[in-house]
């Protein structure tokens, strides 16, 4: 049976996130100071998370207290602890190499948490957005370091169950009082982790500052909240095949501030991430005839 498809303004509302995030490595790499991958997830979640909070004054209640640390910690705190260990230990082209994946597991996660058919054209997708991203961003002499690679694979699975379980526990405010839960509950959890492990951060720059600003109020709050109101929209795994476009911005960037060129390989990969966003599209706006498959998991506790 037809479904009907996902309005275009959703999903190029919701492509705005993964787009804004693709900057990250640039970021890091270029304002961020070196060896400090849990304090600056922890002082890019806490900051944004309060100033939210400040803004919607609305606390969780009852089960979504719970929900809240559990979604900020997958979404958040372990996430974006995997992403900089990732960013820090790999070059951004086998860092986003790795985090390709993520599509896969979300499309896996759906079937399990919420019971979604798994269409083969869905997997293809993914598997022509894996081999699109390699082509964009990996180099021959692309250095594989064990601990980034572990970490960046730990961080697409966290990222995969966060995306999947913020579909199924639908919450019962608005996307930017979720966001602010999440924000605020993930720097919570990152903070006496950041303390314990990491030397004191040295004293700030002003390009230190300015870069943590923009993964903040920019990479964290604003686009977040795109996200969450996407996933509230989209089917979750054709969300999470926008993240294909992480890399697109990172490449561009690469070519328009650090002078990098693109090569004929470059650019067939831009074809094929573009061709894997619009088949996991695609992939969703059909599904199979059956009884229950309108019906959405409960998304509110019993």
């Amino acid at each position: 049976m037809k479904k009907n498809p996902t309005p275009l303004s959703d999903v190029l509302i919701t492509a705005l996130a993964p787009t804004i995030w693709g900057s990250t490595y640039f970021v890091t790499t270029s304002f961020l100071p070196h060896g400090y991958p849990l304090t600056v997830a922890f002082l890019r979640a806490l900051p944004a998370g309060l100033l939210l909070l400040a803004i919607v004054r609305q606390l969780p209640q009852g089960i979504w207290w719970l929900r809240a640390f559990l979604l900020g910690g997958l979404n958040f705190s372990f996430f974006w602890a995997m992403l900089f260990v990732s960013a820090y230990r790999l070059p951004g082209g086998v860092a986003a190499t790795v985090g390709a994946i993520q599509p896969l597991i979300v499309i896996l996660l759906s079937r399990i948490f919420l019971g979604r058919p798994i269409h083969a054209l869905a997997i293809g997708a993914g598997v022509v957005g894996m081999t699109g991203v390699a082509l964009l961003v990996l180099t021959p002499n692309a250095a594989l370091d064990p601990i980034g690679v572990a970490a960046g694979i730990a961080g697409a699975v966290s990222m995969a169950f966060g995306t999947v379980l913020t579909r199924r526990w639908a919450p019962p405010v608005s996307n930017l009082a979720f966001t602010a839960w999440q924000l605020t509950a993930g720097g919570i959890l990152l903070a006496p982790v950041a303390f314990f492990l990491e030397p004191t951060l040295p004293v700030p720059t002003t390009a230190n500052v300015l870069g943590m600003a923009y993964l903040g109020l920019i990479g964290a709050a604003f686009t977040y909240l795109l996200w969450f109101r996407g996933l509230a929209r989209i089917e979750p795994s054709a969300a999470a095949s926008l993240g294909f476009l992480s890399p697109v911005t990172a490449t561009l960037l690469g070519w328009l501030a650090l002078g990098q060129s693109l090569t004929p390989a470059q650019l067939f990969g831009f074809a094929m991430v573009l061709a894997s966003v619009w088949l996991s599209q695609r992939a969703m706006s059909v599904r199979p005839t059956r009884p229950d498959a309108s019906r959405e998991p409960a998304s509110r506790p019993a």
